[in-house]
């Protein structure tokens, strides 16, 4: 039996109400108990001048899977930038949008993060994304899986099988691909790409299967719903980075009718048609729409300036973006029957005036939308920046004058359109808390994760606090996963991995038949072949498999 003691430290536990509380901690055998229970503690840090929160987790970065891998080979000189071990445990290498799995565990890690999701499995490459993420150390994870272009599920909506058809089918897919939730990426747009389609509004129908993004849409969201999933429906909507397409998000938060909708990376769903550029910011007809819809949650997908590879299953986005590579050079991939995938690096300048204003745009985003139980931390990694890019990020929410002054270095047409300076909003150390721990922990639906209550994991961070709120969240002072020091003054002292999470829910085996014809006639192997087993999620150790509850 092994216990620690992180002794007094000022703990942020929005979960639990204690903004600022000074108190012990105390983890025995990998879990929080009650800090008066001091018999057997084997090991004391004391965290005096500190700030104690829970392991932070990132809803929404591409960690694993078979697009992760096509950037790596897109942008091999990175991939020479190997990195310095930094002790034992940490020979990593890779640019920062392209790093190697290991080297994804390790950065996050250092940053204080200890679980993290890959939202956009697309299930044929569900088993090399599990491969993959076996070798991400000290995270726990799980993925999305992308549904909404797939054929069968098209066919069986276009043909009027029904809900309960189309339920089955989603809880079936769940289960072979040892998924957590249900992503949808442009519904209905990847397969109408496939039929020389370049665009498709929320209202349009597809041009094979005669089906809008919005009955597809809806259809999801009542399978997921109707199954129990604890996430809703993980949704990157119509249109991406298209200029207007604030209308088309206005009218998907309308089309969810109150039903939880998570929209993801809603930075790049916020641009109006405004100005003599004819591109300017929605962030505040967006935030107000979400304000007054309690079911929306979103993540940001906040935009930062540098070299990054974007990389994502909207091919019809990828295809329209590939002339402004850089460099210039891309990759696009379609998968028969599942989806496609498209890879474009890209270098966000602060010069540029497009560039500039969606950074801005992410900034009013999370100035104006006031809930911070309902908007989470992302920059769609690596999409909008690297994920490195947080400590920087926080800094920008945290300080008013440090935003201030790095807005007043972009070029004068971009803040005239921009009322990031306008804005006196900062989050507190509460609020990141919640961003970064209670609010995703919620939204996933775990119980003990996000917070330092009796019974939660022993996932802990200590930061010394300090102004200076990027150095602060950049270099925790020590990082704990399930009890055991992992990170001490910024270095990775010690090796763990976490588990993976996956959920399974109750469906009519009768689906099966026609899934075994499917695989036979369309997609050319078994479909007991593409079924994941157990012992291929982390060799069989820590999975943890979720309950779902099927509605009647």
């Amino acid at each position: 039996m092994s216990a620690v003691r992180i002794a007094n430290g000022k703990v942020v536990d929005p979960a639990n109400a204690e903004t600022g509380v000074v108190r012990d901690v105390v983890i025995r055998d990998g879990r929080v108990v009650d800090a008066a229970a001091s018999e057997g503690v084997s090991e004391t840090i004391d965290a005096k001048g500190g700030v104690v929160m829970a392991g932070a987790i990132d809803i929404h970065s591409h960690i694993a899977g078979g697009k992760s891998n096509l950037a790596r080979l897109l942008m091999v000189e990175e991939q020479r930038a190997i990195r310095e071990p930094e002790g034992p445990f940490c020979g990593c290498g890779g640019g920062l949008g392209t790093m190697t799995a290991h080297a994804i565990g390790c950065r996050y890690v250092e940053m204080g993060y200890t679980a993290v999701f890959e939202p956009a499995v697309v299930a044929a490459n569900a088993r090399h994304m599990h491969a993959e993420m076996k070798d991400i150390p000290f995270l726990d994870t799980g993925g999305y899986l992308v549904l909404g272009n797939d054929d069968f599920l098209l066919d069986l909506i276009a043909s009027g099988a029904g809900q309960s058809a189309v339920n089955d089918y989603v809880a079936w897919m769940l289960a072979a691909t040892k998924t957590f939730a249900i992503k949808i990426v442009n519904p209905g747009g990847i397969n109408a790409f496939k039929f020389n389609a370049r665009k498709l509004d929320l209202d349009e129908k597809n041009p094979h299967y005669e089906l809008t993004p919005r009955k597809i849409l809806t259809t999801l969201i009542d399978a997921v719903t109707q199954l129990g999933l604890s996430h809703p429906i993980h949704l990157h909507g119509c249109n991406l980075g298209v200029p207007g397409n604030e209308d088309t998000t206005l009218a998907t938060i309308a089309a969810a009718e109150g039903r939880p909708l998570h929209l993801t990376h809603v930075q790049f769903h916020s641009y109006g048609t405004e100005g003599d550029r004819r591109f300017s910011s929605g962030a505040a007809k967006i935030a107000e729409a979400v304000n007054k819809n309690p079911n929306i949650t979103v993540d940001v997908g906040q935009v930062m300036f540098g070299q990054t590879v974007t990389a994502s299953a909207d091919f019809m986005s990828q295809y329209r973006n590939r002339g402004i590579a850089s460099p210039k050079r891309w990759i696009g991939m379609d998968m028969e029957m599942d989806a496609a995938c498209g890879v474009v690096p890209f270098a966000y300048k602060d010069k540029s005036f497009v560039n500039a204003l969606q950074w801005a745009i992410g900034l009013e985003l999370f100035l104006l939308i006031e809930d911070p139980w309902r908007v989470f931390l992302t920059t769609d990694h690596p999409n909008g920046a690297p994920f490195t890019t947080y400590p920087h990020l926080i800094r920008l929410l945290m300080d008013k004058a440090f935003r201030d002054e790095q807005f007043a270095k972009l070029p004068k047409a971009v803040r005239k359109h921009s009322i990031v300076g306008e804005l006196a909003r900062e989050y507190t150390l509460e609020e990141m808390a919640i961003v970064t721990r209670a609010a995703p922990a919620k939204i996933l639906g775990f119980k003990d994760r996000g917070h330092l209550g009796a019974g939660a994991v022993g996932d802990a961070v200590i930061y010394a606090e300090a102004s200076d709120y990027e150095a602060m969240f950049a270099t925790p002072a020590y990082v704990l996963k399930n009890g055991e020091v992992i990170v001490k003054d910024g270095e990775i002292v010690g090796l763990a991995y976490g588990q993976t999470h996956q959920v399974a829910p109750d469906y009519d085996k009768g689906i099966e038949t026609k899934l075994d014809r499917w695989f036979d006639e369309a997609v050319g192997y078994k479909a007991s072949t593409f079924k994941l087993s157990d012992s291929e999620i982390r060799d069989g150790q820590g999975a943890v498999a979720h309950a779902t509850m099927r509605a009647s």
